[in-house]
C-alpha cells in the first residue's frame, strides 16, 4: 500500500486552548466524560429516533460504570479534548476487526487489516467549528498508527450528513453499510474508511 498523505485539515495546528490526551483511569473522572457522551450522541441521532431508544442506548453504553469498563480494556483507547480543564469531547478506539465479534456487513466493508475502529467521537455542540474535533480524529489516527492498523473505519448514521461531511473531509470514504441498535431501533449506518498515514 502506497503512503498516503493526510487531508490538509488534518495538518492544521492544533488551537492553543485545547488539550488533547489519551486517558487513564486515574486521568478521568468518567462520571464528567459519562455526562459529555449523555449530552452529545443525541446529537449524532436522526431526529426520528425516539427518546426512549436514545436514553436505553446511553443507560447501556455511555454510563460512568461502563466507561470504567471501556478504560480497563487493552483493546481500547479515549482520547480526551479538554478546555480549560473541562472535558468537551472524546474519541474512543478499538483495536483490531474481530471476526467474531464484528458483522460480515462491515468485515467486507473494512477491506484493509489490521484495523482499527473509531467507536465514538463527539463534541459538545459549543465547539463545533473550533478545531477540536480534528484535532481528536487526528490523535486517534496517530493512536491506530501507533497499534499497527492500516485504516481506521466508523459507522455514521445515513442520515447525518453533517458527520459525513466532516468525515469525507479528513479523508473518509463510504465503503459499505451497517445496521446499529439504538435502544429497540435498527439505525442505518454507512462505513466510512480510511487509511492511516
Amino acid at each position: 500500500m502506497e503512503s498516503v498523505s493526510p487531508p490538509e485539515s488534518l495538518t492544521a495546528l492544533e488551537p492553543l486552548w485545547l488539550a488533547v490526551e489519551c486517558a487513564t483511569t486515574d486521568s478521568v473522572d468518567t462520571e464528567e466524560l459519562a455526562a459529555v457522551a449523555a449530552l452529545t450522541f443525541p446529537l449524532a441521532c436522526p431526529p426520528s429516533t425516539p427518546a426512549e431508544n436514545v436514553a436505553s442506548f446511553i443507560e447501556a453504553n455511555l454510563r460512568a460504570s461502563r466507561f470504567d469498563e471501556y478504560l480497563a480494556d487493552p483493546r481500547r483507547a479515549i482520547l480526551i479534548a479538554r478546555k480549560d480543564g473541562r472535558i468537551i469531547g472524546y474519541a474512543m478506539l478499538i483495536r483490531g476487526v474481530d471476526d467474531l465479534v464484528i458483522p460480515a456487513d462491515v468485515q467486507r466493508a473494512v477491506d484493509i487489516r489490521p484495523a482499527a475502529e473509531l467507536s465514538k467521537i463527539y463534541l459538545l455542540p459549543d465547539h463545533h467549528g473550533s478545531g477540536a474535533s480534528a484535532a481528536l480524529m487526528r490523535r486517534a489516527l496517530e493512536t491506530a498508527g501507533r497499534w499497527g492498523a492500516r485504516c481506521v473505519w466508523l459507522g455514521v448514521n445515513q442520515e447525518n450528513p453533517r458527520a459525513q461531511r466532516f468525515y469525507a473531509k479528513l479523508g473518509f470514504t463510504v465503503n459499505g453499510t451497517r445496521t446499529f441498535q439504538v435502544g429497540n431501533r435498527r439505525e442505518n449506518d454507512y462505513v466510512m474508511v480510511r487509511a492511516v498515514p
